[in-house]
């Protein structure tokens, strides 16, 4: 097989969650781009029928499910509906700021874990239950470079604790499932633009150049730079990576 043949996805069934936009849909076109059959999955069910709508326009073969990952019945009874999937993209995720001991809402801290750490959890056990029965399948969750460091000059504790989670579930799935045909890996994206930052790309200016200053590329990073990745890891040109916390984050953690 070529190189470029190793990144096609033609006859395979994607799922990606979070997928009404920002880096889930930059992954769900990248996905459909390479051939799959994608299946969007969102709480919002307007947004996930005008992209399904759009992707089918442009000749992609595409449906929608409303998922919401913090649910582990619904995420195990679309996984039952669906049956085994080829690849799964575990993108939904929330962000929060708040300092650790002045932050005494357990609510806001339950909330963060059960859509960022739970929701992974969720769709990997979920999704990849029915992999591990078919013998194959590659799951990429998008973690952070929050799981690594701790972010400035915003304080996001709760957020960090969630995506260092998803890195080490992420290691030890990989680890668990190298022998039984199911792949396990994760990108972590520096600061993205995205509806998600929107809040400091455009609402706090000074923020934003703060978070700049720190990156030696001086920009953010776009969604389609992040689901290049995600179509790698999903790819059978990444066969050999299974555990792995790919970092893309414009040199931020350089420093």
């Amino acid at each position: 097989m070529g190189i470029l043949e190793q990144f096609s996805l033609k006859g395979q069934r994607a799922l990606v969650t979070g997928a009404s936009q920002g880096i889930g849909l930059a992954c769900a076109q990248a996905l459909a781009e390479a051939g799959a059959h994608v299946i969007l999955t969102s709480r919002d069910a307007a947004m996930l029928a005008q992209v399904a709508g759009d992707m089918t326009a442009a000749g992609h073969s595409a449906e929608w499910h409303v998922l919401d990952v913090t649910d582990s019945a619904a995420t195990d009874a679309l996984a039952a509906k669906l049956g085994p999937l080829d690849v799964v993209v575990a993108n939904a995720g929330i962000a929060r700021s708040g300092t650790a001991a002045e932050t005494a809402d357990d609510a806001l801290v339950q909330d963060v874990m059960n859509t960022n750490f739970f929701g992974v959890l969720h769709t990997a056990r979920a999704f990849g239950g029915q992999m591990l029965g078919a013998g194959k399948g590659a799951i990429v969750a998008i973690g952070s470079i929050s799981g690594e460091i701790s972010n400035r000059p915003q304080n996001q504790s709760y957020y960090n604790a969630s995506k260092a989670a998803v890195h080490h579930l992420v290691r030890s799935m990989g680890a668990e499932w190298a022998g039984r045909g199911v792949r396990v890996n994760a990108v972590a994206p520096g600061y993205i633009e995205t509806q998600m930052t929107k809040y400091a790309m455009v609402d706090d200016p000074v923020m934003a150049a703060k978070w700049m200053e720190l990156t030696p590329m001086a920009r953010a990073g776009q969604p389609e730079e992040i689901a290049s990745i995600v179509l790698f890891l999903a790819s059978s040109a990444a066969s050999y990576m299974t555990g792995s916390v790919v970092t893309a984050d414009g040199g931020y953690t350089c420093w």
